[in-house]
């Protein structure tokens, strides 16, 4: 009896105890295992929020300006679309400081040019000339009552134009009486006469910033002035845009002596028989020749007979007519009165480098990361937005 029970307290053996230790060591690396992937889930989680974040704040900004494109004057004469008189859309940008040459397009870029709720509105009492800046405008029934400048004041941004399809965007220095000195947000050689509209307007342009040796990757926001670039999403890593635009070409609805707007479904009204308001003959413009009878659209028609939008190329808005005529140094292509949609790609990445793998197919710019339970793939989202004001008439 004594054996036996000496035999029972001798304790475990090597095998029972190697064992019991590689039990124990895989139910542990088990728990690791699980923990691990856990906690970079949640670390990743933060992370795809905010890059969610950062692309609505993007789209946010730019869509509201894009709706608003083209917006014109609705109070007094020369109301309506801009569209109806210039190409308030443009693939480059456009202002003060770092403005890009006539002609450019541009895939990640743009500028946008419209009218605000406002009550400046009027037109020009006075010739408005490169040697003289300053702005005197008449006094409309729309003016609030007992201001000579009909509302305009210091620092706000004025959009003069006509009907020839030039345009210029102004910054109001100084205001005394009924007279504002301004300075062009960008220089012109053109004389604005008697009768031009002049409105408080908005000018934005957007634009992808990348700097690659501080790995700075931003959208940016410019009002066209000489005001400093402000930076609206930090971590944009793409940009672009697509154009899309009416296949039909313009048309004449009123005779170009009917005193009231709109007079073509788009573009700038031609000038009446034997006036030559540009480089361009007697009684034509950049949209508008003549067949020797009648006034008939400069442009083609695109699409093959096509009553959808057809996404216009960088060829197409790039080789002329160009508005108002060749010459001038805001000149446009013809072809950008058409845009009735504009499409954008956003991309953006995390702002951790830990969270990102090698450069490739999820990751525009590589991070550190070497294990893909980790990873926080670069987001990117696609729209299309139709400027409302640009879709008057179809």
């Amino acid at each position: 009896m004594r054996q036996e029970v000496l035999r029972a307290e001798c304790g475990f053996s090597l095998i029972e105890v190697v064992v019991a230790t590689s039990l124990t060591l895989a139910v542990t690396a088990g728990v690791f295992s699980v923990m691990n992937p856990a906690h970079g889930a949640f670390a990743a989680q933060s992370e795809i929020a905010d890059m969610q974040q950062r692309l609505r704040v993007g789209v946010t900004a730019m869509s509201t300006d894009l709706t608003m494109a083209g917006a014109g004057a609705y109070l007094g004469t020369q109301a309506g679309s801009l569209n109806s008189f210039f190409a308030p859309v443009l693939p480059f940008r456009q202002g003060a400081a770092n403005d890009d040459p006539a002609g450019t397009f541009a895939t990640d870029r743009i500028t946008l040019i419209y009218v605000p709720w406002t009550t400046a509105q009027s037109t020009l009492a006075a010739p408005l000339t490169p040697a003289s800046p300053a702005l005197q405008v008449a006094s409309e029934p729309n003016c609030p009552v007992g201001d000579p400048l009909c509302g305009f004041a210091k620092d706000m941004s004025v959009l003069v134009y006509d009907d020839s399809g030039d345009y210029g965007m102004f910054t109001i220095t100084s205001a005394a009486g009924n007279v504002a000195q301004i300075t062009a947000n960008k220089p012109s050689s053109t004389t604005f006469g008697t009768g031009a509209k002049v409105v408080e307007a908005v000018s934005r342009t957007y634009y992808l910033k990348t700097d690659a040796a501080t790995e700075t990757y931003r959208l940016m926001h410019y009002d066209g002035t000489a005001a400093a670039d402000a930076p609206v999403v930090d971590n944009v890593v793409g940009l672009s845009f697509d154009y899309y635009g009416d296949p039909n070409p313009p048309a004449m609805i009123k005779p170009n002596s009917d005193p009231i707007g709109p007079w073509t479904t788009y573009g700038p009204r031609p000038p009446a028989p034997g006036i030559k308001p540009t480089s361009y003959p007697a009684g034509e413009n950049c949209t508008f020749t003549t067949d020797g009878s009648a006034q008939v659209s400069r442009l083609p028609a695109l699409g093959g007979g096509s009553l959808s939008l057809v996404k216009l190329t960088a060829e197409q808005l790039t080789d002329g007519p160009w508005c108002p005529d060749a010459g001038n140094p805001h000149r446009y292509d013809a072809d950008l009165l058409r845009i009735r949609k504009v499409g954008i790609t956003l991309r953006v990445q995390t702002s951790a480098a830990a969270l990102r793998g090698p450069a490739g197919v999820l990751f525009a710019h590589g991070g550190t990361s070497k294990s893909g339970n980790k990873w926080v793939p670069d987001a990117e989202i696609h729209l299309q937005i139709s400027p409302r004001n640009l879709n008057l008439g179809r």
